[in-house]
């Protein structure tokens, strides 16, 4: 997918955004919601802002039962899932980076430097590197983030690090969060949703 140098300078969303009075009965209850619920409480949260709701919220709303059923389930993931917040948050950021989705990079990272992730690991991901000096839970969910969008499945291996750490309910929700955030990044990368004005891109382009 192509970018342009700064995504913040010009609003070329394909999805527009949708004034609350415009909003049909099914898209006002999918918008109330997602401003009533735990993401309302995030202040880095497009949830958490007056006006229309941008980011995926916006895309979704587009077909408001499929969205409610999908941010049912980010919900899910992101407040209720057994693996720590730092954790959820670097399988985030490995997703975001694999698809290159820019603003789910600038939605995650600072979640995941307040969550503990160190400012060095994500950088390394952002730049196409494998992290150094990552603990033993970090580089459980690293390989096996990793190794799922790479090799579309995981090896016995890295299967059993991550089931005897985190136990089968730990190893689904790892699945879970990789897999709903590629949902998000597809949902972001063809509205082509746009960073703040001035915002530079997170993401370099990765040569192979």
């Amino acid at each position: 997918m192509s970018n342009p140098k700064d995504q913040g300078a010009t609003d070329a969303r394909r999805f527009k955004l949708i004034p609350f009075e415009q909003l049909t009965p099914e898209q006002r209850a999918l918008s109330d919601a997602i401003k009533s619920g735990p993401r309302a409480r995030l202040a880095s949260s497009g949830a958490s802002r007056p006006g229309p709701l941008g980011g995926p919220f916006n895309v979704w709303l587009r077909s408001p039962g499929i969205g409610n059923l999908v941010q049912q389930l980010g919900e899910e993931i992101r407040f209720r899932s057994s693996l720590a917040g730092k954790l959820n948050e670097l399988a985030i950021l490995i997703t975001a980076r694999h698809w290159t989705s820019q603003y789910e990079w600038f939605a995650h990272h600072k979640l995941a430097l307040e969550g503990g992730l160190n400012p060095a690991i994500a950088e390394d991901i952002a730049q196409g590197r494998r992290p150094a000096n990552m603990d033993a839970d970090e580089t459980i969910v690293y390989n096996f983030s990793r190794e799922l969008h790479d090799t579309q499945g995981v090896s016995d291996a890295t299967y059993q690090a991550a089931l005897t750490r985190f136990g089968e309910r730990g190893v689904v929700d790892l699945i879970s969060v990789n897999g709903f955030y590629v949902l998000v990044s597809m949902c972001l990368n063809v509205d082509g949703t746009p960073l703040p004005a001035g915002t530079p891109l997170p993401l370099p382009p990765l040569t192979n």
